[in-house]
């Protein structure tokens, strides 16, 4: 008894941080021993990259005389962490769907650990799929310009990425109500923006009602930052803007997650 108590009477940011690192290693391990899904991990963005650049390489002209399998790259990797980070939400409303949830209520475990386990094993897994799709690009001729620092604040870009979108997809994961609701909604969710963004195409030959979403929107500010880090087109203003953005999400994403995770288990 005085075991148990002293374990329920730790200082909460110890619990917090203590209970969140059993569900990281916990959500890592269902990665690391899913084969199927880690395959679909590195062969999407790859089918991805190959498709683009073998079917559209030749019929679209980007500005400023930019290889286009250089110019797609940085579009592929945003698109790869976006749709990647969605599986918090398959992991979160499996894990509210199959019952476990009860049986972590009845141990003295901070809640929001189970959300931080996904959402950071999700940094494990986006990484792989980035570093996979960045060597494969390197074979079929990708050339970044990318120096050590640009690195640096490519990986500090992906790491804010990740955490931004999982929190999103954290959320989509509690308001459905099946698991197959999550895989539409993520979808429905994640495919405009990617595809109506600078992703693919320059957004200036898009039709004019879509231009002007497609050129305001946060993917597209992502995609110019995470391009000019890599092949040093112009930055402008896309990194401050990023950055702007996916911490806003992350801000207003985890207290929203965290409220619709108590209520859901109370």
């Amino acid at each position: 008894m005085a075991a148990k108590l002293e374990f329920t009477n730790r200082p909460r940011i110890v619990q917090v941080f203590s209970d969140s690192l059993v569900m990281i290693r916990r959500s890592s391990t269902h990665i690391l021993r899913n084969t199927d899904q880690l395959l679909g991990t590195f062969f999407q963005p790859i089918m991805f990259l190959v498709l683009f650049t073998a079917v559209y390489s030749g019929a679209i002209k980007t500005s400023g005389g930019v290889d286009y399998t250089n110019y797609l790259m940085a579009g592929l990797i945003v698109q790869t962490l976006a749709f990647g980070s969605t599986t918090t939400a398959l992991a979160v409303a499996n894990d509210m769907q199959k019952g476990i949830i009860d049986r972590f209520r009845s141990l003295p475990m901070n809640n929001l650990a189970v959300l931080n386990g996904h959402v950071i094993s999700d940094l494990l897994r986006n990484g792989l799929s980035a570093i996979v799709l960045i060597l494969a690009g390197l074979v079929i001729g990708f050339r970044p310009d990318a120096n050590f620092l640009d690195w640096l604040l490519l990986v500090g870009l992906t790491i804010l990425l990740t955490l931004a979108f999982s929190w999103l997809s954290a959320i989509l994961g509690l308001i459905a109500k099946s698991v197959e609701g999550v895989q539409w909604l993520t979808f429905v969710f994640v495919f405009p923006l990617t595809f109506a963004s600078s992703a693919f195409v320059d957004p200036t030959t898009m039709t004019s009602w879509l231009r002007g979403f497609a050129e305001n929107q946060p993917i597209t500010h992502i995609v110019d930052a995470y391009r000019s880090l890599l092949i040093g087109t112009p930055m402008g203003d896309s990194a401050l803007l990023a950055v702007i953005w996916l911490t806003v999400i992350i801000v207003v994403s985890i207290p929203v997650a965290s409220w619709l995770f108590a209520r859901r288990t109370t």
